[in-house]
């Protein structure tokens, strides 16, 4: 690498004393050096007289390849650095669904101010798919719905919402300040196969246990909207997370549960293995954001 360098710097100066100088070093070893590599390439590379020195065709053609070479080292180093730091890369994310102003929104979009340079992939799924894409490595990190205690993931408690009823505008209900699960227990609930579907389903069947008949749970192959627009309609009442209240939808009522012991949690998951620095800056910034949201 030394010998290129001096090559380089020859040809540039057409002297050998003065490559030397601007190498800092002596005119013998540039010159000792360029003759041992011309004697490995098997070809001159300076024509050497009494006037100076100049590239010969051979050594002409030469230089500009190491050039090039020179120029992708350089640009795979920085490269490298880069994503090492994490200012540069892909980071794939899984989630439930991306709500315009809920927490996760203002993260992803904070995270591409401040890192422009990573191209973020988002792949919307259930919170069982998710997790098998993490494992898979299809994915980076996953943020879904509750708490995992998984032996081959690490997870974080994130983000918390408050439990709401979206009941349509005309229901019994509509004008009540706030709701209890007794007052919804003879409802027909509406839940999305997939999302956070098989969660709000398993929700509902825990907090209602025990009465008869059995709670009326209808499960839909339907987007978020849509399931709500079906609320609207009549079809049926169904539970989310506080933010989808950001989620304009005519004819719906959102409520707030009184008997609802807990905030509802939304949780990152990733593999120990990963050690990119672009999902670590995700996290960093979740976690940040997170101790500045007001409490619930």
């Amino acid at each position: 690498m030394i010998a290129l360098i001096q090559t380089l710097a020859v040809a540039e100066y057409l002297s050998f004393h003065r490559a030397a100088r601007a190498l800092g070093t002596s005119q013998s070893s540039v010159s000792a050096r360029i003759k041992a590599l011309e004697d490995d390439l098997g070809i001159v590379l300076f024509d050497r007289n009494t006037r100076g020195v100049r590239l010969t065709e051979a050594g002409r053609r030469f230089v500009d390849q190491v050039h090039d070479a020179i120029g992708i080292l350089d640009h795979a180093i920085k490269t490298a650095g880069m994503q090492a730091r994490g200012e540069e890369g892909e980071l794939r994310i899984g989630l439930h669904g991306l709500i315009p102003g809920g927490f996760l929104d203002h993260l992803l979009k904070r995270y591409r101010v401040e890192h422009p340079a990573i191209a973020v992939a988002m792949i919307e799924g259930s919170a069982r798919d998710a997790i098998m894409q993490v494992r898979a490595h299809q994915i980076d990190v996953a943020f879904l719905v509750g708490t995992f205690n998984l032996l081959d993931c690490l997870s974080r408690p994130i983000w918390t919402e408050p439990l709401v009823v979206a009941l349509p505008a005309n229901h019994r209900l509509a004008d009540a300040s706030a709701v209890t699960w007794a007052d919804l227990a003879d409802e027909t609930f509406l839940v999305r196969h997939g999302g956070t579907g098989p969660q709000v389903h398993d929700h509902i069947v825990l907090r209602l246990a025990g009465r008869w008949p059995p709670p009326a749970i209808q499960r839909f192959e339907v987007e978020r909207c849509t399931l709500l627009s079906m609320v609207a309609q009549g079809f049926g009442i169904t539970i989310l997370g506080a933010a989808s209240r950001l989620f304009p939808t005519a004819g719906i009522v959102f409520l707030p549960f009184l008997d609802e012991p807990e905030p509802i949690v939304f949780s990152a998951v990733w593999l120990p293995q990963n050690r990119s620095a672009s999902l670590q800056n995700l996290l960093a910034l979740a976690s940040e954001m997170a101790r500045s949201m007001p409490p619930n």
